[in-house]
């Protein structure tokens, strides 16, 4: 979880990533095959009358509040950059920085991690003059910054039994306490490790990874955990407040989760049948399918625009205001 370093991979490493890479190839498709012909499926099911009509029932009003929680949602997760540039020390402005960091965050929601996350981030700061392996760095500190608060923050609410899951998804209640109270551990355990542990670098698959400093890696917690309240507050806004907060949150991040292992752009078709799944005993379909459909508008598509018209600007505006590549990365701050 810790900022990683490029490296020649081990023969044992390489295996693996292979047989990982094979796996990957059918077993993730496959995934997305059937969650998407679970939603197919019921489709015609759908209350899309009713979802249109709880549309328009919206104040402008509650739209702007849930936009603004959008927003702050956005720029909060620019903030996960500015901790690997402390982290880092590279000279990069921290103005730039967070505005790679939201052009970035914008089109992986939409357009996935390896498009968004991953590939502009590296495009954008690499014509900012960063190299590759501090380009590797700062993603990956940003990637464990955003689960880190997701593992604190779902994992309370799992072990608390904020959801129950359906049937079908063959995991029982005391199974996913048990998993929400193992990835707690996981959160407080890393913190502690970056606080306490005297080995910086740790070598994983031929990979290095170094940890933070402990006040660094607080900071990842608190920055995380607040972004992912902000998700949940923005859905709680739209299901008109008739759904517990903390069972709002729950069921956000589960879908969240389904929708990072399943290969679809946005996850699309994965919010609305995880939702379904989860509270259509709770609300009126046609009221959960207007608020999720809002939800994606809003936190989704809204915040595109703003994230192309981020780019473009810095397609601009980079080749000739770079601030120039940082020398390999100093000690750790924090």
């Amino acid at each position: 979880m810790a900022a990683v370093l490029s490296s020649p991979a081990a023969p044992g490493a390489a295996a693996a990533t292979t047989r990982w890479q094979r796996w990957r190839r059918w077993a993730l498709p496959a995934l997305g095959v059937v969650v998407l012909g679970l939603l197919l499926s019921h489709i015609h099911k759908i209350d899309w009358a009713g979802a249109w009509h709880a549309l328009q029932k919206y104040s402008p009003w509650l739209l702007l509040a849930v936009l603004g929680l959008a927003t702050a949602s956005h720029a909060l997760y620019g903030c996960f950059d500015l901790i690997g540039r402390r982290h880092l020390r590279h000279k990069l402005s921290a103005p730039r920085t967070w505005t790679i960091a939201v052009t970035s965050y914008a089109f992986n929601l939409n357009l996935g991690s390896l498009v968004g996350g991953i590939g502009m981030r590296a495009r954008l700061y690499a014509r900012a003059g960063l190299d590759e392996a501090t380009v590797a760095q700062i993603v990956g500190l940003s990637l464990a910054t955003n689960w880190l608060g997701y593992g604190l923050l779902a994992g309370g609410l799992f072990a608390a039994g904020a959801i129950h899951p359906p049937r079908q998804a063959h995991i029982g209640d005391g199974a996913l306490r048990a998993l929400g109270v193992a990835m707690i551990l996981l959160a407080i355990g890393y913190v502690v490790a970056c606080a306490v542990s005297r080995r910086r670098e740790w070598v994983i698959r031929g990979r290095h990874l170094r940890l933070p400093g402990g006040r660094i890696a607080a900071m990842q917690l608190v920055l995380s955990s607040a972004n992912w309240a902000l998700m949940g507050a923005a859905m709680y806004l739209l299901l008109g407040q008739k759904v517990p907060y903390a069972t709002t949150l729950a069921v956000l991040m589960a879908a969240s989760i389904v929708g990072v292992i399943t290969p679809i752009p946005a996850g699309l078709g994965v919010l609305e049948a995880v939702y379904l799944a989860l509270l259509s005993g709770t609300v009126r379909q046609g009221a959960l399918m207007g608020a999720v459909l809002a939800y994606r508008a809003l936190y989704y598509l809204v915040p595109l625009a703003g994230g192309l018209a981020l780019y473009l600007l810095l397609e601009r505006t980079l080749p000739a205001q770079a601030d120039g590549a940082m020398p390999p990365a100093e000690a750790p701050a924090g």
